[in-house]
């Protein structure tokens, strides 16, 4: 039997990283930090409204913590993968606004050019630094082998796990050299998957060896060098004998991270509010005290006080039970302090600074350039019928653009974007494609804005607003998915009065939905534009390239492994 004293509460708040509600420090965080002496901090996006109000939270999260007597600093983590999922960033360019939207992984991949890349992530981590932020759940390095996963899709660097090795090496050391923890994710890889782990558990088939192959290929090439790896939440019942989490299983997080592919840096979980886990008996509570005997230092849970407090006294039973091992306990929470050394530094580093506006607004005005550029380098012809491009200025423009829909809980997340304050769900995908839209106004006379859903038929108006327009753009967002999408589309050439001509397809997330379409069909014949993510940013390049100010550089990043159904 272990007594639970002062130093043992000390060294467990080292092994949790929670979240919070409000955009400003909340009672319930405080009380983490000072009582249970909460180690590390993530910021969601309900967090963030602006830099210097983020730096501001900092600020008191820091000083709560030395307050409360914390041997080093508060880590504070956030999701910035950048695309779809960027916690930080903001779509305005209003002054003092939160970080610049770069380019997603798929987007980065698309250029061809880990150099860039790592420039980009440099960038990312000079703003995060800026105003505190000491750590980046990033980057993603599953290889996307499955086209019809709901969970990464876009947020992967492609197919290839080499290709996908150099992005996630060039990411981490422009993290890195921004003075910003990265964090490789999702280990052993959530790519070869179709179930989304936000709602039940993903099952990955493989041996070992199978993963080796494949999965493990981007983890084993920066084992010697990413300060994070995150573990995710699939079953590997190949490898681990059964179905539990690789995130709480001592085989996958111990046998095969550290041993195999002898990694030495800090483990991190996945949020354990996602149902993989969640769902368990035991619920978060139990999964968190698993998740610690499987050999994670840190176990994250971003959303719920209750599961907070519960998550603690669980961990605090377990060791007086015996049941966590406290030398173990002690090494990892050695692999902890080197981190915080590395990246959060001393006291005098974390605290007392005030906000720089000026240098932040040249931060700002520098990386909107290098974003701006990114994105146009990223922007794909995906059926290669260039002499359909560019389309000619003025004149009528029709848009269509798809209802809005949750197709992904990572990026339409209800802490994340989908949800507002009330709790009403809404969605960022509405806003983009207006945006877009008002983008297109450069080179119209006029735009017609169509918003299209499931079951629709063209109106009347409609079909007239065609016969007597310049040019259409048709956007879909992983219409292999949603299939209406493609039904829609051949309304419109129908009632297009000029064939495949002057009529161009914006295909806005993941390209699949028009790169494995056999020749000869009807839609194999449409001039399709990729931007790989339905960010504003992503689609007003596409627009510049679709009116001819670039030409597409970019090439998809995935092979064409999926044909129309």
């Amino acid at each position: 039997m272990v007594d639970i004293t002062d130093d043992i509460k000390r060294e467990l708040g080292q092994h949790f990283v929670l979240g919070f509600h409000g955009t400003d420090v909340s009672p319930e965080i405080e009380t983490l930090i000072r009582d249970y002496y909460l180690g590390n901090v993530i910021l969601m996006r309900r967090n963030v409204q602006s830099a210097a109000q983020v730096h501001a939270v900092v600020q008191k999260l820091q000083k709560i913590a030395k307050d409360a007597g914390h041997g080093q600093p508060l880590m504070i983590g956030t999701d910035q993968e950048n695309g779809l999922v960027s916690a930080f960033s903001h779509s305005t360019s209003a002054p003092g606004a939160a970080g610049t939207q770069f380019p997603g992984a798929m987007a980065l991949a698309a250029t061809r050019s880990p150099e860039l890349a790592e420039r980009m992530s440099f960038a990312t981590g000079r703003e995060l630094k800026h105003v505190g932020i000491n750590w980046a759940y990033s980057p993603v390095a599953d290889v996307n082998s499955d086209s019809r996963n709901p969970v990464i899709g876009v947020r992967s660097f492609g197919d290839d796990p080499q290709k996908v090795s150099e992005y996630v090496a060039a990411i981490s050391r422009g993290l890195t050299q921004a003075g910003v923890a990265p964090s490789a994710k999702h280990f052993p890889g959530h790519g070869d998957t179709h179930v989304d782990s936000h709602l039940a558990l993903p099952v990955i088939p493989k041996t070992k060896s199978e993963l080796a192959e494949t999965e493990l290929v981007p983890f084993a090439a920066i084992s010697d060098s990413v300060a994070t790896i995150m573990t995710g939440h699939m079953a590997l019942p190949k490898v681990t004998g059964d179905d539990t989490p690789a995130s709480l299983s001592r085989i996958a997080t111990h046998d095969l991270l550290r041993d195999d592919l002898q990694y030495k840096g800090v483990v991190v979980t996945d949020c354990l509010e996602m149902e993989a886990v969640a769902a368990r008996p035991g619920g978060v509570p139990t999964a968190s005290v698993d998740a610690l005997r499987a050999g994670a230092d840190i176990v994250m849970i971003c959303h719920t006080f209750a599961r907070h407090v519960g998550s603690f006294e669980a961990a605090y039973s377990a060791v007086t039970s015996g049941q966590l091992d406290l030398d173990e306990l002690h090494e990892s929470g050695k692999c902890i302090a080197a981190l915080k050394g590395e990246f959060a530094g001393s006291w005098e580093q974390a605290l007392g600074t005030s906000f720089d506006m000026d240098k932040w607004l040249d931060i700002k005005a520098e990386n909107k350039e290098l974003s701006r550029q990114a994105y146009l380098a990223s922007i794909a012809d995906l059926q290669d019928i260039s002499d359909n491009l560019p389309l000619p200025e003025r004149g009528g423009v029709v848009v269509f653009s798809p209802q809005k829909e949750s197709l992904n809980l990572a990026v339409d997340d209800a802490e994340g974007v989908l949800r507002t304050a009330d709790g009403k769900i809404r969605n960022t995908a509405g806003p983009s494609y207006i945006s877009w839209a008002a983008s297109v106004e450069k080179y119209a006379d006029t735009v017609s804005h169509i918003v299209y859903a499931p079951d629709e038929l063209l109106t009347a108006e409609q079909r007239n607003l065609l016969l007597t327009a310049s040019t259409v753009l048709f956007a879909t967002r992983n219409a292999d998915r949603s299939t209406w999408q493609y039904d829609f589309l051949r309304q419109v050439l129908t009632a297009w009065p000029h064939g495949y001509k002057r009529l161009v397809v914006l295909s806005s997330c993941a390209p699949y939905d028009f790169l494995s379409i056999p020749e000869g069909e009807d839609l194999a014949k449409v001039t399709v534009v990729a931007s790989f993510e339905f960010t504003a940013h992503a689609m007003a390049a596409a627009t510049e390239i679709i009116f001819g100010q670039e030409w597409p550089l970019g090439r998809a990043p995935v092979s064409n492994n999926r044909s129309l159904q």
